[in-house]
This record gives C-alpha cells, structure tokens and sequence, in this order.
C-alpha cells in the first residue's frame, strides 16, 4: 500500500480519512486519485467542493468528505499549511477521532500512542481470551489501555503497523489462519476452541426502510436536479426530484402525487419508462425505490429548487451510490432519454 511507511502527516491523514468504514481494496484507488489530484493540503484546501465530493464519489459517509475539505481550509489558512505535531491537536481538527489521531501521532511524528482499529480489537481479544463487548464504553476503555500498556514506546510507529497487518492478514474475522500462527501456543481463543466467539459486541443495528422514487424530469434536453442540503444522508450531493415514502408506492399513487401537487399536469408531459427496483444498504439504512423517466412539454413551478442542466453534463455532478447504480445500469447519461 503506498501509505506504508509514508512519513508526510497530509497523506497519513488523508489514508485514514478514507479508509474510516471503507476495505482497503476500495480506498486504494480513491488515495491514489486524491493524492494526484491534491498533491499537497493547499490544493486541497483551494479546490471547489464540487470537485472535492466528484472524485469521492461512491465512497459513501459523506460527511468524511466534508471534514476532509474543512480541516484541509483549516490548515491552509489558519496553520499555513503546517499539519499540527502533537496528539491533543491533531484529535481537535474536524472529523479526527483517538483512532485517527494516534494513526497520525505515531506515523508520522513516531509519538508513542496505540492505534485501536478493528483488527487491533480482535487480535488482543482473542490472544488474551477478552470478552468485553468492544463497542461498550467499559470495553473501549478497557482495550485502549492495554493496547497502551502493549506499545513499543521507541517504535510506536512500526508496531501499530504491524499489529494491524497481524489482524488483516493473519488474525482475520473469518478464516484466520491459526493453525500457522506464531501464537498459536499463547492465544487463549485458540486453546479454548472461541477463535469464533471473540471480539463480543453487544449492540445490535436496527436497519431503518425507507422508499425513494426519483422522477427524472426531462424537457428540451435538460435535467432537472437538486442538491441534497439537509442534515441527512448523502448532504452535500445531487439528486433528481425525489419523492420519499414510508412504504412501497404503486406507480398510479406516484403520477397522482406529482399531478396534486402541479409538478405534473396531464397534457403536458409524457412517461417514459419506470425502472426496476433499486436498493442500496447503508450502516443503518436500508434505502429502495424506482426511478420516473418522464418528459415535460412544460417546465412545472414546483421545481424552484432544482436547476436544470445539460443531459451531456449530467456526470460532472456527484450522486449517491443509489443514483449511480440507476446510471450504471443507463449506461451512463447517453440511454438516459
């Protein structure tokens, strides 16, 4: 990975950034595209948000995306673009946690703070045979001092990278492989037959449904879109006029929200398709819907808050992974009409 090893506080940060609830085979190609984009946090900082939430398109938590751009125009300008050194510091800047702080801290300033991500969790669990739940606050704490108690103080840096490797590699979630482990004769997991047991949580998702019906409004060649500003999912990218519901909608329900509330009027506009159904699972969300194809002879007033562009230009815009599997499944823009 080119982060290993990587001394440069920015890229560090901008690793971690990207690889919070993301595989690393996924991140790997967003680094390796932010990195060339923005070689350095000035770039960064001075890029239009646009462009900033276009290339992390399809990377999901977006609000990564927008702390990223924040914390960027935060370092530029206020620390004139010299990253902070010291662990209090770093943990202060816009979407740094202790996880993020100590991966920075002990990276790039070899500053004796334990990193506790997810591998770290499952390899002390299981070589310890610890069964706090590691998503309580007992459990976190407990952890987080011994991982402390366990860092090599001169090489903090070396250390987290290689018991994290450890837990990707070797000490997996699924198939770990134990039986060539070097501490296959220690591990308490191991011995105990409860390699599949541990690490415990405690906490269970509850997966909320929710039903969007995207109407793609077309008249003379454009696009209607709008951009998603409330403190909700995907805030920050575009969309097409959405209709929400609480459960699923027949398409005769749909055209005769759309014609209640004037978007629609009978003579004046033409439907052209409904598509499949689409889904898309998130942390805690579950979110369905369908897409409208329909052409208007008339641009509706109900549709103020949308803009309208080009159908060529509609791929410079950034969507969520929702409307991009819609495209996908388009072939980009071209088949949208």
């Amino acid at each position: 990975m080119p982060w290993k090893g990587e001394k440069d506080p920015y890229k560090i940060w901008l690793s971690e950034i990207i690889l919070q609830q993301t595989r690393v085979e996924q991140g790997l190609k967003y680094y390796n595209n932010f990195v060339k984009a923005f070689p350095n946090v000035h770039r960064l900082a001075k890029a239009k948000d646009e462009k900033v939430f276009k290339l992390w398109e399809g990377l999901g938590y977006y609000s990564r995306c927008r702390n990223l751009i924040a914390t960027a125009r935060y370092i530029s300008k206020e620390l004139k673009g010299k990253f902070p050194e010291k662990y209090e510091e770093i943990k202060q800047l816009k979407g740094i946690g202790p996880y993020t702080a100590s991966a920075i801290s002990s990276f790039a300033f070899n500053l004796p703070y334990a990193v506790v991500d997810g591998n770290v969790f499952r390899v002390l669990s299981r070589l310890f045979g610890i069964d706090k739940p590691i998503d309580s606050t007992e459990g976190k704490e407990y952890f987080t001092l011994l991982a402390e108690k366990l860092l090599d103080k001169k090489k903090p840096g070396l250390y987290n990278q290689s018991i994290m490797d450890f837990g990707a590699v070797i000490c997996k979630p699924a198939a770990p492989l134990c039986p060539n482990c070097v501490f296959k004769k220690s591990c308490i997991a191991f011995n105990n037959n409860k390699v599949n047991e541990l690490p415990v949580k405690e906490k269970k998702i509850t997966i909320r449904k929710r039903w969007f019906y995207y109407i793609v409004f077309e008249y003379k060649n454009e696009i209607a879109v709008c951009q998603r500003l409330e403190k909700d999912i995907w805030q920050g990218l575009y969309e097409f006029f959405l209709l929400e519901t609480t459960k699923e909608t027949a398409k005769e329900i749909i055209l005769q929200h759309l014609e209640k509330r004037k978007l629609l009027q009978k003579k004046n506009y033409k439907l052209l398709s409904v598509s499949s159904l689409f889904k898309q699972l998130l942390s805690h969300q579950l979110i369905a819907g369908q897409f409208f194809k329909i052409r208007l002879t008339k641009k509706p007033i109900g549709l103020a808050a949308c803009q309208w562009i080009p159908v060529s230009r509609i791929r410079n815009y950034a969507f969520p992974q929702f409307i991009n599997q819609y495209f996908r499944k388009n072939n980009g823009q071209k088949s949208l009409f």
